[in-house]
Protein backbone atom coordinates (compact mmCIF):
# COMPACT_ATOMS: atom_id res chain seq x y z
CA UNK A 1 0.00 0.00 0.00
CA UNK A 2 2.35 2.74 1.04
CA UNK A 3 4.61 1.93 -2.02
CA UNK A 4 1.58 2.99 -4.55
CA UNK A 5 0.34 5.82 -1.67
CA UNK A 6 3.86 7.61 -1.24
CA UNK A 7 4.51 8.26 -5.39
CA UNK A 8 3.90 11.57 -6.55
CA UNK A 9 0.59 11.95 -8.70
CA UNK A 10 3.09 12.60 -11.88
CA UNK A 11 4.27 9.15 -11.13
CA UNK A 12 1.48 7.54 -10.58
CA UNK A 13 0.14 8.78 -13.58
CA UNK A 14 3.26 7.45 -15.48
CA UNK A 15 2.80 4.27 -14.07
CA UNK A 16 -0.99 3.99 -15.25
CA UNK A 17 -0.32 5.08 -19.08
CA UNK A 18 2.54 2.33 -18.64
CA UNK A 19 0.45 -0.53 -17.27
CA UNK A 20 2.46 -1.07 -14.49
CA UNK A 21 -0.53 -0.01 -12.62
CA UNK A 22 -4.36 -0.06 -12.33
CA UNK A 23 -6.74 2.67 -10.92
CA UNK A 24 -7.85 0.08 -8.89
CA UNK A 25 -5.06 -0.84 -7.51
CA UNK A 26 -4.18 2.92 -7.00
CA UNK A 27 -7.29 3.64 -5.75
CA UNK A 28 -7.95 0.63 -3.02
CA UNK A 29 -4.30 1.25 -2.14
CA UNK A 30 -5.87 5.44 -0.50
CA UNK A 31 -9.16 3.93 0.13
CA UNK A 32 -7.15 1.16 2.56
CA UNK A 33 -4.78 3.89 3.65
CA UNK A 34 -7.66 6.62 4.29
CA UNK A 35 -9.85 3.86 5.92
CA UNK A 36 -7.04 3.76 8.99
CA UNK A 37 -6.56 7.44 9.13
CA UNK A 38 -10.38 8.07 11.29
CA UNK A 39 -8.37 9.76 13.75
CA UNK A 40 -7.08 12.80 11.53
CA UNK A 41 -10.41 13.43 11.00
CA UNK A 42 -9.50 14.51 7.51
CA UNK A 43 -12.62 13.67 5.70
CA UNK A 44 -16.24 14.50 6.21
CA UNK A 45 -17.71 12.38 3.71
CA UNK A 46 -16.41 9.54 2.38
CA UNK A 47 -17.28 7.41 -1.34
CA UNK A 48 -14.47 4.81 -1.51
CA UNK A 49 -17.02 1.59 -2.59
CA UNK A 50 -18.16 4.05 -5.67
CA UNK A 51 -14.79 4.86 -6.31
CA UNK A 52 -13.90 1.87 -6.21
CA UNK A 53 -16.14 0.57 -9.13
CA UNK A 54 -15.33 3.54 -11.15
CA UNK A 55 -12.00 2.50 -10.79
CA UNK A 56 -12.94 -0.98 -12.44
CA UNK A 57 -14.75 0.41 -15.08
CA UNK A 58 -12.28 2.76 -16.23
CA UNK A 59 -9.63 -0.18 -16.49
CA UNK A 60 -11.97 -2.18 -18.78
CA UNK A 61 -11.52 1.04 -21.32
CA UNK A 62 -8.67 2.78 -20.08
CA UNK A 63 -8.23 6.38 -21.79
CA UNK A 64 -4.57 7.43 -21.71
CA UNK A 65 -4.68 10.41 -23.21
CA UNK A 66 -6.16 12.07 -20.30
CA UNK A 67 -4.49 13.99 -17.12
CA UNK A 68 -5.18 12.47 -14.49
CA UNK A 69 -6.49 9.03 -16.06
CA UNK A 70 -8.24 6.75 -13.44
CA UNK A 71 -6.13 8.89 -10.83
CA UNK A 72 -8.05 9.04 -7.33
CA UNK A 73 -8.64 12.00 -5.19
CA UNK A 74 -10.95 13.69 -2.54
CA UNK A 75 -11.57 17.48 -2.70
CA UNK A 76 -12.62 19.90 0.19
CA UNK A 77 -15.89 19.92 0.90
CA UNK A 78 -16.15 23.20 -0.31
CA UNK A 79 -17.17 22.25 -3.84
CA UNK A 80 -20.21 21.29 -4.80
CA UNK A 81 -20.27 17.31 -6.46
CA UNK A 82 -23.49 16.29 -8.08
CA UNK A 83 -25.63 13.79 -5.94
CA UNK A 84 -22.78 13.92 -3.15
CA UNK A 85 -23.36 15.59 0.27
CA UNK A 86 -21.61 19.39 0.41
CA UNK A 87 -21.99 21.05 3.67
CA UNK A 88 -19.08 23.80 3.76
CA UNK A 89 -18.00 22.61 7.17
CA UNK A 90 -21.48 23.61 8.23
CA UNK A 91 -24.62 22.52 10.38
CA UNK A 92 -26.58 24.17 7.95
CA UNK A 93 -25.66 22.31 5.44
CA UNK A 94 -25.42 18.47 7.16
CA UNK A 95 -27.86 17.48 4.70
CA UNK A 96 -27.10 19.53 1.64
CA UNK A 97 -27.10 17.15 -1.80
CA UNK A 98 -26.28 19.24 -4.75
CA UNK A 99 -27.99 18.79 -7.89
CA UNK A 100 -24.89 20.19 -10.09
CA UNK A 101 -21.37 19.74 -10.30
CA UNK A 102 -19.01 22.75 -9.79
CA UNK A 103 -16.51 23.83 -12.58
CA UNK A 104 -13.76 22.65 -11.06
CA UNK A 105 -14.39 19.41 -10.11
CA UNK A 106 -16.07 18.79 -13.16
CA UNK A 107 -12.84 19.95 -15.48
CA UNK A 108 -10.94 17.00 -13.16
CA UNK A 109 -13.11 14.44 -13.65
CA UNK A 110 -13.20 15.53 -17.31
CA UNK A 111 -9.55 14.23 -17.17
CA UNK A 112 -10.33 10.58 -15.87
CA UNK A 113 -10.00 11.70 -11.90
CA UNK A 114 -12.29 9.76 -9.45
CA UNK A 115 -13.63 11.34 -6.43
CA UNK A 116 -12.60 9.36 -3.34
CA UNK A 117 -14.79 12.01 -0.77
CA UNK A 118 -15.12 15.28 0.74
CA UNK A 119 -12.35 17.18 3.31
CA UNK A 120 -12.79 18.87 6.41
CA UNK A 121 -12.41 22.57 6.61
CA UNK A 122 -13.53 25.35 8.55
CA UNK A 123 -17.05 26.51 8.43
CA UNK A 124 -17.63 28.27 5.52
CA UNK A 125 -13.86 28.52 5.26
CA UNK A 126 -13.73 30.87 8.16
CA UNK A 127 -10.65 29.99 9.93
CA UNK A 128 -7.08 29.35 10.30
CA UNK A 129 -7.25 26.34 12.19
CA UNK A 130 -9.79 23.68 10.93
CA UNK A 131 -11.17 23.99 14.68
CA UNK A 132 -14.45 26.04 13.49
CA UNK A 133 -15.73 23.10 11.51
CA UNK A 134 -18.97 21.79 12.58
CA UNK A 135 -17.55 17.87 12.31
CA UNK A 136 -14.40 18.54 14.60
CA UNK A 137 -10.83 19.69 13.86
CA UNK A 138 -8.79 17.91 11.51
CA UNK A 139 -5.29 16.68 13.15
CA UNK A 140 -1.68 17.84 11.63
CA UNK A 141 -0.86 13.99 10.33
CA UNK A 142 2.75 15.57 11.26
CA UNK A 143 2.41 15.27 15.09
CA UNK A 144 -0.75 14.55 17.31
CA UNK A 145 -2.59 17.43 18.93
CA UNK A 146 -1.42 19.88 16.19
CA UNK A 147 -3.78 22.11 14.04
CA UNK A 148 -3.21 21.48 9.77
CA UNK A 149 -4.28 25.10 9.32
CA UNK A 150 -7.19 26.14 7.74
CA UNK A 151 -9.46 26.39 5.81
CA UNK A 152 -8.03 23.80 3.75
CA UNK A 153 -6.72 22.13 7.01
CA UNK A 154 -8.54 18.81 5.92
CA UNK A 155 -7.25 18.75 2.20
CA UNK A 156 -3.60 19.58 3.60
CA UNK A 157 -3.92 17.12 6.03
CA UNK A 158 -4.77 14.42 3.58
CA UNK A 159 -2.11 15.23 0.97
CA UNK A 160 0.40 15.66 3.87
CA UNK A 161 -0.79 12.13 5.25
CA UNK A 162 -0.94 10.00 1.61
CA UNK A 163 -4.63 9.87 1.64
CA UNK A 164 -5.36 11.53 -1.67
CA UNK A 165 -2.40 12.55 -3.91
CA UNK A 166 -3.64 15.53 -4.84
CA UNK A 167 -6.54 17.67 -3.77
CA UNK A 168 -8.22 20.93 -4.54
CA UNK A 169 -8.60 23.97 -1.48
CA UNK A 170 -9.83 27.74 -1.43
CA UNK A 171 -7.69 30.12 -0.66
CA UNK A 172 -9.41 33.56 0.28
CA UNK A 173 -7.02 35.05 2.36
CA UNK A 174 -4.42 32.23 2.91
CA UNK A 175 -6.45 29.09 2.81
CA UNK A 176 -4.77 26.81 0.86
CA UNK A 177 -1.19 28.81 1.68
CA UNK A 178 -0.88 28.42 5.08
CA UNK A 179 -1.95 24.78 5.92
CA UNK A 180 0.64 23.60 3.08
CA UNK A 181 3.00 25.52 5.18
CA UNK A 182 2.09 23.95 8.37
CA UNK A 183 1.99 20.56 6.55
CA UNK A 184 4.75 20.50 4.65
CA UNK A 185 3.05 20.40 1.55
CA UNK A 186 2.87 22.39 -1.99
CA UNK A 187 -0.40 24.96 -1.92
CA UNK A 188 -1.13 27.71 -4.99
CA UNK A 189 -3.55 30.11 -5.05
CA UNK A 190 -4.06 31.56 -8.26
CA UNK A 191 -4.94 34.27 -9.81
CA UNK A 192 -8.16 35.58 -8.81
CA UNK A 193 -10.05 34.96 -11.86
CA UNK A 194 -8.17 31.75 -13.36
CA UNK A 195 -10.67 29.31 -11.93
CA UNK A 196 -13.88 29.22 -11.91
CA UNK A 197 -16.23 29.85 -8.90
CA UNK A 198 -19.18 28.73 -10.05
CA UNK A 199 -20.02 25.62 -7.53
CA UNK A 200 -18.07 26.47 -4.82
CA UNK A 201 -19.89 27.55 -1.75
CA UNK A 202 -19.10 31.28 -1.03
CA UNK A 203 -17.50 33.25 1.91
CA UNK A 204 -16.13 36.56 -0.29
CA UNK A 205 -16.38 36.77 -3.58
CA UNK A 206 -14.11 39.19 -4.53
CA UNK A 207 -11.68 37.30 -2.79
CA UNK A 208 -12.43 33.30 -2.98
CA UNK A 209 -10.13 31.76 -5.67
CA UNK A 210 -9.88 27.51 -5.91
CA UNK A 211 -6.15 26.27 -6.29
CA UNK A 212 -4.17 22.78 -5.89
CA UNK A 213 -2.56 21.40 -3.22
CA UNK A 214 0.01 18.58 -3.69
CA UNK A 215 3.35 16.81 -2.76
CA UNK A 216 5.52 18.53 -4.59
CA UNK A 217 5.65 21.48 -7.63
CA UNK A 218 5.26 19.75 -10.43
CA UNK A 219 1.97 17.61 -9.55
CA UNK A 220 0.47 21.33 -8.56
CA UNK A 221 1.48 22.47 -12.15
CA UNK A 222 -0.13 19.65 -13.33
CA UNK A 223 -3.81 19.94 -11.18
CA UNK A 224 -3.54 24.14 -12.03
CA UNK A 225 -2.98 22.88 -15.56
CA UNK A 226 -6.29 20.94 -15.22
CA UNK A 227 -8.71 23.12 -13.26
CA UNK A 228 -7.73 26.49 -14.77
CA UNK A 229 -10.16 27.24 -17.39
CA UNK A 230 -13.17 30.66 -18.49
CA UNK A 231 -16.25 29.86 -17.68
CA UNK A 232 -19.26 32.02 -18.80
CA UNK A 233 -21.45 30.73 -15.43
CA UNK A 234 -18.60 32.97 -13.45
CA UNK A 235 -18.76 36.37 -14.07
CA UNK A 236 -15.64 36.75 -12.01
CA UNK A 237 -14.03 34.44 -14.82
CA UNK A 238 -11.59 35.85 -16.87
CA UNK A 239 -10.49 34.60 -20.63
CA UNK A 240 -7.13 34.75 -20.96
CA UNK A 241 -4.20 32.01 -22.62
CA UNK A 242 -3.57 29.79 -20.31
CA UNK A 243 -0.03 27.82 -20.27
CA UNK A 244 0.63 23.96 -19.81
CA UNK A 245 1.88 24.35 -16.82
CA UNK A 246 3.29 21.20 -16.32
CA UNK A 247 5.02 20.68 -19.68
CA UNK A 248 6.85 24.24 -19.29
CA UNK A 249 7.88 23.74 -16.29
CA UNK A 250 11.71 24.73 -15.65
CA UNK A 251 14.07 25.21 -13.26
CA UNK A 252 16.31 28.01 -15.40
CA UNK A 253 15.31 30.87 -13.54
CA UNK A 254 18.65 32.74 -14.33
CA UNK A 255 18.75 36.78 -14.32
CA UNK A 256 15.32 36.77 -12.73
CA UNK A 257 14.42 38.96 -10.39
CA UNK A 258 13.19 38.53 -6.81
CA UNK A 259 11.97 41.00 -4.84
CA UNK A 260 12.72 41.29 -0.29
CA UNK A 261 10.15 43.31 1.25
CA UNK A 262 10.85 45.12 4.21
CA UNK A 263 7.30 45.63 5.31
CA UNK A 264 7.45 41.39 6.24
CA UNK A 265 9.69 41.79 8.79
CA UNK A 266 7.24 42.45 11.18
CA UNK A 267 7.66 43.08 15.07
CA UNK A 268 8.12 40.00 17.36
CA UNK A 269 9.07 37.66 13.94
CA UNK A 270 10.40 34.12 15.34
CA UNK A 271 14.06 33.99 14.81
CA UNK A 272 13.36 30.29 13.02
CA UNK A 273 11.06 32.29 10.46
CA UNK A 274 13.73 35.30 9.71
CA UNK A 275 16.28 32.53 8.81
CA UNK A 276 14.06 30.29 6.92
CA UNK A 277 13.57 33.67 4.97
CA UNK A 278 17.81 34.60 4.02
CA UNK A 279 18.01 31.10 3.21
CA UNK A 280 15.17 30.96 0.44
CA UNK A 281 17.09 34.36 -0.56
CA UNK A 282 20.33 32.17 -0.66
CA UNK A 283 18.40 29.43 -2.42
CA UNK A 284 17.25 32.13 -5.22
CA UNK A 285 19.96 33.16 -5.30
CA UNK A 286 22.22 29.75 -6.13
CA UNK A 287 19.32 29.00 -9.14
CA UNK A 288 20.60 32.57 -11.00
CA UNK A 289 18.35 34.52 -9.54
CA UNK A 290 18.69 38.46 -8.91
CA UNK A 291 18.22 39.82 -5.39
CA UNK A 292 15.76 42.97 -4.93
CA UNK A 293 15.10 44.70 -1.36
CA UNK A 294 11.44 46.39 -2.22
CA UNK A 295 8.90 48.39 -0.82
CA UNK A 296 5.35 47.91 0.02
CA UNK A 297 4.45 50.39 2.21
CA UNK A 298 0.59 49.67 3.03
CA UNK A 299 1.59 46.08 4.22
CA UNK A 300 0.36 46.76 7.77
CA UNK A 301 -3.07 48.18 7.01
CA UNK A 302 -3.51 44.86 4.85
CA UNK A 303 -4.97 42.39 7.99
CA UNK A 304 -7.31 45.34 9.06
CA UNK A 305 -8.74 45.66 5.48
CA UNK A 306 -9.17 41.93 4.71
CA UNK A 307 -11.08 41.77 8.20
CA UNK A 308 -13.57 43.99 6.94
CA UNK A 309 -14.11 43.17 3.44
CA UNK A 310 -14.08 39.52 4.13
CA UNK A 311 -16.63 39.75 6.77
CA UNK A 312 -18.71 42.28 4.79
CA UNK A 313 -19.15 39.84 2.04
CA UNK A 314 -20.03 36.83 3.96
CA UNK A 315 -22.28 38.60 5.34
CA UNK A 316 -23.95 39.29 2.34
CA UNK A 317 -22.90 36.08 0.99
CA UNK A 318 -24.28 33.76 4.24
CA UNK A 319 -27.89 35.75 4.25
CA UNK A 320 -29.19 33.21 1.74
CA UNK A 321 -28.74 30.62 4.70
CA UNK A 322 -32.45 31.49 6.40
CA UNK A 323 -34.01 27.75 6.86
CA UNK A 324 -36.60 28.41 3.77
CA UNK A 325 -35.42 27.31 0.34
CA UNK A 326 -32.40 24.38 1.48
CA UNK A 327 -30.00 23.17 4.36
CA UNK A 328 -30.80 23.04 7.91
CA UNK A 329 -34.17 24.73 9.70
CA UNK A 330 -35.25 24.87 13.27
CA UNK A 331 -38.68 24.98 14.31
CA UNK A 332 -39.70 28.84 15.15
CA UNK A 333 -43.33 30.19 16.26
CA UNK A 334 -43.52 32.52 13.11
CA UNK A 335 -41.37 33.46 10.37
CA UNK A 336 -38.81 35.77 11.97
CA UNK A 337 -38.36 33.47 14.78
CA UNK A 338 -37.42 30.47 12.42
CA UNK A 339 -35.19 32.51 10.76
CA UNK A 340 -33.35 33.91 13.76
CA UNK A 341 -33.22 30.10 15.50
CA UNK A 342 -32.07 28.40 12.19
CA UNK A 343 -29.29 30.99 11.73
CA UNK A 344 -28.60 31.04 15.44
CA UNK A 345 -28.30 27.32 15.81
CA UNK A 346 -27.05 26.70 12.21
CA UNK A 347 -23.94 28.87 12.18
CA UNK A 348 -20.72 28.73 14.36
CA UNK A 349 -19.49 30.96 16.77
CA UNK A 350 -17.07 32.01 14.29
CA UNK A 351 -19.21 32.18 11.43
CA UNK A 352 -21.99 34.27 13.54
CA UNK A 353 -18.56 36.75 14.79
CA UNK A 354 -18.08 37.57 11.01
CA UNK A 355 -21.33 38.43 9.72
CA UNK A 356 -22.00 40.26 12.60
CA UNK A 357 -18.88 42.86 12.34
CA UNK A 358 -19.77 42.25 8.13
CA UNK A 359 -23.32 43.33 8.68
CA UNK A 360 -22.32 46.11 10.93
CA UNK A 361 -19.31 47.79 8.62
CA UNK A 362 -22.13 47.97 6.16
CA UNK A 363 -24.69 49.45 8.06
CA UNK A 364 -26.06 52.98 7.81
CA UNK A 365 -23.58 55.02 9.10
CA UNK A 366 -20.96 53.28 9.01
CA UNK A 367 -20.49 51.90 5.05
CA UNK A 368 -18.47 55.09 4.48
CA UNK A 369 -16.09 55.18 7.71
CA UNK A 370 -15.30 51.24 7.32
CA UNK A 371 -15.87 49.45 4.23
CA UNK A 372 -15.72 52.26 1.76
CA UNK A 373 -12.40 53.45 3.67
CA UNK A 374 -11.13 49.75 3.65
CA UNK A 375 -11.95 49.35 -0.42
CA UNK A 376 -9.55 52.70 -1.20
CA UNK A 377 -6.97 51.14 1.34
CA UNK A 378 -7.18 47.26 -1.03
CA UNK A 379 -6.44 49.47 -3.86
CA UNK A 380 -3.75 51.16 -2.71
CA UNK A 381 -2.17 47.71 -1.45
CA UNK A 382 -2.90 46.65 -5.27
CA UNK A 383 -0.68 49.91 -6.66
CA UNK A 384 2.25 48.90 -4.31
CA UNK A 385 2.36 45.61 -5.81
CA UNK A 386 2.43 46.83 -9.38
CA UNK A 387 4.72 49.67 -8.33
CA UNK A 388 7.04 46.74 -7.23
CA UNK A 389 6.51 44.65 -10.72
CA UNK A 390 8.20 47.49 -11.95
CA UNK A 391 11.33 46.56 -11.03
CA UNK A 392 10.97 42.45 -10.18
CA UNK A 393 9.68 39.57 -11.70
CA UNK A 394 8.43 38.00 -8.33
CA UNK A 395 8.44 38.51 -4.74
CA UNK A 396 10.01 36.32 -1.73
CA UNK A 397 8.19 36.05 1.82
CA UNK A 398 7.58 33.08 4.31
CA UNK A 399 4.11 32.07 3.92
CA UNK A 400 3.50 32.01 7.92
CA UNK A 401 4.80 33.75 10.67
CA UNK A 402 5.06 30.52 12.44
CA UNK A 403 4.82 26.59 12.18
CA UNK A 404 1.72 24.92 13.20
CA UNK A 405 0.92 25.53 16.78
CA UNK A 406 -0.98 23.02 19.35
CA UNK A 407 -5.00 22.33 18.90
CA UNK A 408 -7.23 24.78 21.29
CA UNK A 409 -3.98 27.04 21.82
CA UNK A 410 -5.62 29.82 20.18
CA UNK A 411 -9.00 29.04 19.61
CA UNK A 412 -10.32 31.61 22.13
CA UNK A 413 -8.01 34.55 21.11
CA UNK A 414 -9.72 35.20 17.77
CA UNK A 415 -6.98 37.83 16.96
CA UNK A 416 -4.15 36.49 17.53
CA UNK A 417 -5.48 33.43 15.49
CA UNK A 418 -6.08 36.08 12.51
CA UNK A 419 -2.58 37.21 12.83
CA UNK A 420 -1.86 34.22 10.82
CA UNK A 421 -2.54 35.34 7.61
CA UNK A 422 -0.52 38.45 8.32
CA UNK A 423 1.76 37.33 5.06
CA UNK A 424 -1.16 35.77 2.74
CA UNK A 425 -4.06 38.36 2.58
CA UNK A 426 -2.13 40.97 0.58
CA UNK A 427 -2.06 38.62 -1.85
CA UNK A 428 -5.77 38.21 -2.30
CA UNK A 429 -6.76 41.76 -1.38
CA UNK A 430 -4.70 42.74 -4.87
CA UNK A 431 -5.92 38.94 -6.85
CA UNK A 432 -2.11 37.68 -7.46
CA UNK A 433 -0.93 34.45 -7.81
CA UNK A 434 1.26 33.19 -4.78
CA UNK A 435 2.57 29.51 -3.88
CA UNK A 436 3.70 27.91 -0.48
CA UNK A 437 6.60 25.23 -0.90
CA UNK A 438 8.17 23.46 1.79
CA UNK A 439 11.39 24.64 2.61
CA UNK A 440 12.96 23.72 6.07
CA UNK A 441 11.88 22.60 9.73
CA UNK A 442 11.69 24.79 13.12
CA UNK A 443 13.53 23.27 16.37
CA UNK A 444 10.84 21.04 16.88
CA UNK A 445 11.04 19.33 13.78
CA UNK A 446 7.59 20.91 12.18
CA UNK A 447 7.64 22.31 8.54
CA UNK A 448 7.89 25.83 7.74
CA UNK A 449 7.27 27.62 3.65
CA UNK A 450 8.27 30.29 1.60
CA UNK A 451 5.87 32.27 -0.19
CA UNK A 452 6.41 33.42 -4.24
CA UNK A 453 4.34 35.71 -4.92
CA UNK A 454 3.66 36.41 -8.98
CA UNK A 455 2.48 39.32 -11.21
CA UNK A 456 -1.16 38.52 -11.89
CA UNK A 457 -1.66 35.43 -15.08
CA UNK A 458 1.99 34.73 -14.25
CA UNK A 459 1.36 31.53 -12.46
CA UNK A 460 4.20 30.33 -15.19
CA UNK A 461 6.87 31.84 -13.41
CA UNK A 462 5.91 31.45 -10.04
CA UNK A 463 5.72 27.44 -10.76
CA UNK A 464 9.23 28.11 -12.36
CA UNK A 465 10.57 29.53 -9.49
CA UNK A 466 9.36 27.18 -6.92
CA UNK A 467 10.34 24.33 -9.00
CA UNK A 468 13.52 25.58 -8.96
CA UNK A 469 14.20 26.32 -5.32
CA UNK A 470 12.45 23.04 -4.09
CA UNK A 471 15.11 21.22 -5.92
CA UNK A 472 17.52 23.23 -4.05
CA UNK A 473 15.91 23.06 -1.06
CA UNK A 474 14.97 19.00 -1.65
CA UNK A 475 13.01 19.34 1.91
CA UNK A 476 12.28 16.11 3.43
CA UNK A 477 8.65 15.91 5.68
CA UNK A 478 9.01 14.12 8.60
CA UNK A 479 5.64 12.52 9.12
CA UNK A 480 5.50 9.69 11.35
CA UNK A 481 1.99 7.47 10.94
CA UNK A 482 0.95 7.72 14.86
CA UNK A 483 -2.69 8.39 13.83
CA UNK A 484 -2.65 4.67 11.55
CA UNK A 485 -4.99 2.35 13.01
Amino acid sequence: MSDITSQSLTSLVKNIKEKKLSSEDITKAFVERSEKSKELNSYISEDFSNAIDKAKKFDEKPNLDLKLPGIPMAVKDLFCTKDIRTTAGSKILENFVPTYESTVTQNIWNEGAILLGKLNCDEFAMGSSNETSFYGNVQNPIDKGLVPGGSSGGSAAAVSGQLTPITIGTDTGGSIRQPASFTGTVGLKPTYGSCSRYGIVAFASSLDQAGPMAQNVEDCALLQEVISSYDNKDSTSIDFNRDQYSKDLTKDIKGKKIGIPKEYRVEGMPKEIEELWQKGITYAKDCGAEIVDISLPHTSYALPTYYIVAPAEASSNLARYDGVKYGFRAKGENLIDMYEKTRSKGFGAEVQRRIMIGTYVLSSGYYDAYYLKAQKVRKLIKNDFDEAYKKVDAILTPSTPSSAFKIGEKKDDPVSMYLNDIFTVPVNLAGLPAISIPAGHDATGYPLGLQIIGKAFKEQEILNLAYAMEDKINFKNKISDWWIK
